[in-house]
C-alpha cells in the first residue's frame, strides 16, 4: 500500500467540542445530510500530529480557533482514545487502492455557552447544539456516538488531573 497525496492519510482525528453545560456541537455533513457527526478529519501528511490534525479541522470546519496562542489553545485536551474502525463503502475511493480501515484519534475541546460556529459549506450545511446524550443519539458513527456518551467522565477526569 503506497500513499500519495491524491489519497487520504487513514489516520483521522474526532473532536467533540462542547460547553461547559456539556452540550456537544454536531454539525451536519454536506455529502451525506442524514449524518450529523463531531467534527472529524484526515492528517494532512504523515508527519503532522494528531494535535494539529485536531487545532486544524477544528478551524476548518467550525470557525472555531484553538491553535496555539488563542484563547481556546488550552482547552483541546487529548482523551487517550483511538478507535479502529472499517471505512464506509462510499468513502473508500479518497483512500490508497487496499486501505480498508482508518485510526481515528480522539480530542474534547471545551467552549464558551454561545461559541459561535462558521461552517465551511462544502463539507457541512447545518449545526446545532444538543445536550450529550441526546447528542450520542443523534451521531451516525458508533464511535462519535460512544465518545459523546464518555464526555462526563471525560470532563471529570480532566477535572481531577
Amino acid at each position: 500500500m503506497s500513499i500519495t497525496s491524491a489519497h487520504k492519510i487513514p489516520e483521522s482525528v474526532l473532536v467533540v467540542i462542547y460547553t461547559p453545560a456539556l452540550e456537544v456541537l454536531l454539525i451536519k455533513r454536506a455529502d451525506a445530510t442524514s449524518f450529523w457527526q463531531s467534527v472529524t478529519g484526515s492528517k494532512d501528511s504523515l508527519d503532522e500530529s494528531f494535535e494539529q490534525t485536531a487545532r486544524r479541522e477544528v478551524l476548518e470546519e467550525t470557525g472555531i480557533d484553538c491553535r496555539h496562542g488563542t484563547l481556546l489553545a488550552a482547552s483541546l485536551h487529548d482523551w487517550h482514545l483511538e478507535n479502529l474502525y472499517e471505512i464506509y463503502p462510499q468513502w473508500r475511493g479518497r483512500y490508497a487502492p487496499g486501505v480498508f480501515f482508518n485510526t481515528e484519534h480522539v480530542f474534547g475541546l471545551e467552549v464558551p455557552q454561545g461559541t459561535c460556529v462558521s461552517l465551511s459549506p462544502r463539507e457541512h450545511t447545518d449545526y446545532q447544539w444538543l445536550p450529550w446524550v441526546q447528542a450520542a443519539d443523534a451521531c451516525f458513527s458508533s464511535s462519535n456516538a460512544e465518545a459523546c456518551l464518555l464526555l462526563p467522565r471525560m470532563v471529570q477526569a480532566k477535572g481531577a488531573a
